[in-house]
């Protein structure tokens, strides 16, 4: 951890752009070293940059080509001996990594761009397969949670949110509901933030059974 009197300039070197609720999860030690950490969705790796630094081994998909190229680049420089194929264009719902694969699976910012019901699940069960029994599943994904009345349904759970986006939103009794089906556990209790009434974003945490 940065020695007291740390810069901002280095705490962000050491954990780069990292959901501040998936730190959480590596303070209270849910994420150890030793752990196979697999980012469904990853982006350019916001919340990969401390985990590459420490020697986690680390797993990335995303469907963006740019995106993979990013976090290749990322990994060559802060953890050079992680193979490049750790790191796959692909969809999230179709991994070519094999089940019961990772010790942790994270989903920030991901399912919510769901077209249907039918791709949300399809894109969950896809990440949750990939998952070691024991596992923890750490999910970040908007929903109408606190701002019920301040979205405007388009088609099913898509709905266009005040800030002008338009996204697939679960509420508190789907998620219960898939928790139970998938053979998951709280972890901690549903966290949600209200963004200036602009959107709304829930934090899910579950251990596999």
């Amino acid at each position: 951890m940065p020695a007291p009197g740390s810069s901002v300039t280095d705490l962000e070197r050491q954990f780069g752009q990292i959901d501040i609720y998936l730190f959480d999860q590596l303070l209270r030690g849910r994420i150890a070293p030793g752990m196979r950490i697999l980012d469904a969705g990853c982006g350019h790796g916001r919340n990969l940059v401390y985990l590459l630094r420490e020697g986690y081994q680390v797993f990335g998909v995303d469907s963006d080509a740019r995106a993979i190229d990013a976090v290749r680049r990322l990994a060559r420089s802060l953890a050079p001996a992680l193979p490049a194929d750790n790191f796959r264009v692909e969809a999230v719902e179709a991994m070519s990594f094999p089940d019961a694969f990772a010790d942790v699976a994270l989903s920030s910012a991901v399912l919510h761009f769901a077209r249907d019901d039918d791709r949300f699940e399809a894109m969950l069960r896809g990440t949750w397969r990939i998952l070691k029994p024991g596992g923890l599943f750490f999910c970040r994904l908007a929903s109408s949670i606190g701002m019920e009345g301040q979205v405007e349904k388009i088609v099913g759970r898509r709905f266009l949110l005040p800030d002008g986006s338009e996204r697939y939103l679960v509420d508190e009794a789907l998620l219960t509901a898939f928790a139970q089906n998938l053979g998951g556990q709280l972890v901690d209790p549903l966290k949600t933030t209200v963004v200036q009434n602009q959107r709304s974003m829930t934090t899910w945490v579950l251990r596999k059974d």
